[in-house]
């Protein structure tokens, strides 16, 4: 978690939707252990906040700029907006200006893809929506084509071995609870970090 907002954001979804940050902010040269054990800190703090569903992180590469991006959930915009508005993150945040350069690249997101109105003095990337589309629709043809195939020899071999037979609605929600869950916690949040450069083709660090 590298910056948040200071400002009250719209909220423009229900507030009961899971929500995502992404946040990625540049470390100033020679200042990665200070980052590093700041870090831990705030994420250790961050445990017992109300809806803090846990932060990935990803680190610079050894021979790139010192970018550091997390991807951090809440259960809720409603804990979001408590945690921005916390005497917590305020102190933190105060503590990592020293460590750190230029403006925070910041997105927010509920479900695939949700934008909300960044704060002032960050950059936010737009990602090509035809690319998007395009990156979907082979997800989920992969996906249909490999995890249907799966559930349905699954239960086909349950039914002959108990002459349980499972209706094709209930295979076909199975399927796709195991693809939605792949695609939210493992297969999109990979491929998005693998193909930044294509998806988002005119991004720009700070």
């Amino acid at each position: 978690m590298l910056t948040m907002p200071t400002e009250p954001l719209p909220v423009d979804r229900p507030p009961g939707d899971t929500v995502t940050v992404v946040i990625t902010r540049r470390v100033k040269a020679g200042c990665g252990p200070q980052y590093e054990a700041w870090l831990a800190r705030l994420q250790s703090e961050a445990r017992d906040v109300p809806g803090y569903l846990g932060v990935t992180t990803h680190r610079p590469t050894p021979t790139g700029p010192l970018d550091y991006t997390s991807v951090v959930r809440f259960a809720s915009l409603a804990h979001l907006q408590a945690f921005e508005n916390s005497g917590l993150l305020a102190r933190h945040l105060a503590d990592v200006r020293q460590w750190v350069q230029g403006d925070a690249v910041w997105q927010r997101l509920t479900g695939l893809e949700f934008w909300f109105t960044p704060p002032a003095g960050t950059v936010v990337p737009q990602p090509s929506r035809p690319r998007m589309v395009l990156l979907m629709t082979a997800v989920v043809f992969i996906l249909v084509l490999s995890i249907g195939a799966l559930v349905n020899a699954g239960f086909d071999a349950l039914a002959a071995q108990t002459a349980w037979v499972v209706p094709r609605p209930a295979r076909l929600l199975v399927t796709i609870a195991i693809e939605v869950v792949l695609m939210t916690y493992w297969l999109m949040p990979v491929i998005t970090r693998r193909l930044t450069f294509w998806i988002y083709p005119q991004a720009k660090k700070p």
